[in-house]
């Protein structure tokens, strides 16, 4: 009896039972490999802002190694923190987080040294190879996976280009209740550092500091109010808000390319930049496979899918990743400004234009918390 004579026509008991004992023993017959493809799929946890485990980056992945992700989403650097702190070690076997919470991950025993012959470094811009807060003591503890600039996001059809040139785009009279905050201190407060003039935005003393804080509090009546990711999307995409500070092409990207009048210019000021890298979790039972995901998401092809990330897009760190994305997207390169032997987006960070974002030099981070709460109850 063949295969479709067992699936097909009216049968008898005796011959459905015979089909299956064909059907069977051809599964039994089956290579070891293809056997495979019916256990159930290897789940593999992850920590990260909303986007990074969607079918978009990481559907290919787990069709390849047999494995879903379970993700846990956060919005901001303070609430990854407490996310892990109340999770037992182990909950979370991968972890993005933005470069300056690094340190803070490593100290706290959250995350594992990893081995840097693991990673196609190599392949990356010199900038990028041994990237600051990811290595201590010359171990690596995360790996940077892509990056991008903050500046002034704004409506094409409220906001000129040159008029959003300045942060001091943020007091026009025309903007008054229109000009939204991203709900998250370091943005926000280091874009008006740079309009203070301050060349290294999170490093100031505390008369810099008072500073910073009274031109914030001139910056309240303007802002109509306080934004988490949906939020800060909606918004801008519906009016709502006309400027948006501390964010840039990682929202208004997207909008963008689905038809909003939005778009994000680094200001004569200068811009910060952000950056996200992927750690293993302390106490993973699934490093292997949790560095084997680190591993693709570096490599030239994952680097690719990064950068067109549908929940946001971001610059990638990796020349080989940038050759691809000419090939794949082109028109997603050229208007990232990734493309080589051009000008490009590594020539803001070489000349100066560009500051990393990072944690407070001279005050606590719960300074600046303190501060941001106090400024959006006033």
């Amino acid at each position: 009896m063949t295969i479709k004579d067992a699936l097909s026509g009216p049968r008898t008991r005796r011959e459905i039972l015979k089909g299956a004992s064909v059907l069977g023993g051809g599964i039994l017959a089956m290579p070891y490999l293809s056997r495979l493809a019916f256990a159930a799929p290897v789940e593999l946890t992850m920590l990260a802002w909303y986007g990074h485990a969607e079918p978009d980056v990481v559907a290919e992945f787990e069709a390849e190694n047999n494995v879903k992700f379970k993700p846990k989403y956060y919005t901001g650097g303070d609430n990854m923190l407490g996310l892990i702190a109340q999770s037992p070690p182990g909950t979370f076997d991968v972890i993005l987080s933005d470069a300056e919470y690094v340190q803070q991950l490593n100290s706290a025993g959250y995350i594992e040294q990893l081995d840097p012959k693991d990673y196609a470094f190599d392949d990356y811009f010199p900038e990028f190879q041994k990237f600051a807060g990811h290595w201590q003591d010359d171990k690596l503890y995360s790996v940077l996976t892509r990056f991008g600039f903050l500046g002034v996001a704004y409506n094409t059809e409220a906001v000129t280009e040159k008029e959003a040139s300045s942060y001091n785009v943020y007091w026009a009279d025309k903007l008054k209740g229109k000009v939204g905050h991203f709900d998250w201190h370091l943005p926000n407060l280091g874009q008006i550092s740079l309009l203070d003039g301050n060349a290294s935005p999170y490093d100031i003393d505390e008369a810099e500091w008072g500073k910073l804080q009274e031109k914030m509090k001139t910056l309240r009546p303007q802002i109509g109010g306080f934004f988490d990711y949906g939020g800060t999307f909606s918004s801008l995409q519906n009016g709502q808000m006309l400027a948006m500070a501390g964010i840039g092409d990682w929202i208004t990207g997207t909008l963008e390319k689905n038809g909003a009048k939005v778009r994000s210019v680094i200001p004569e000021e200068g811009g910060l930049q952000w950056t996200e890298s992927f750690s293993i979790g302390k106490g993973s039972t699934k490093a292997d496979l949790a560095k084997k995901w680190i591993q693709y998401i570096t490599s030239a092809k994952g680097q690719v899918k990064s950068a067109n990330m549908a929940a946001y897009p971001a610059l990638i760190p990796s020349q080989k990743g940038w050759e691809l994305l000419a090939k794949e997207t082109p028109e997603e390169a050229k208007r990232q400004g990734m493309l080589l032997n051009e000008g490009n987006v590594m020539d803001m960070i070489r000349n100066g234009r560009i500051k990393y974002r990072q944690l407070p030099v001279q005050q606590s981070l719960e300074d600046w918390n303190d501060f941001w709460s106090e400024y959006k109850g006033s």
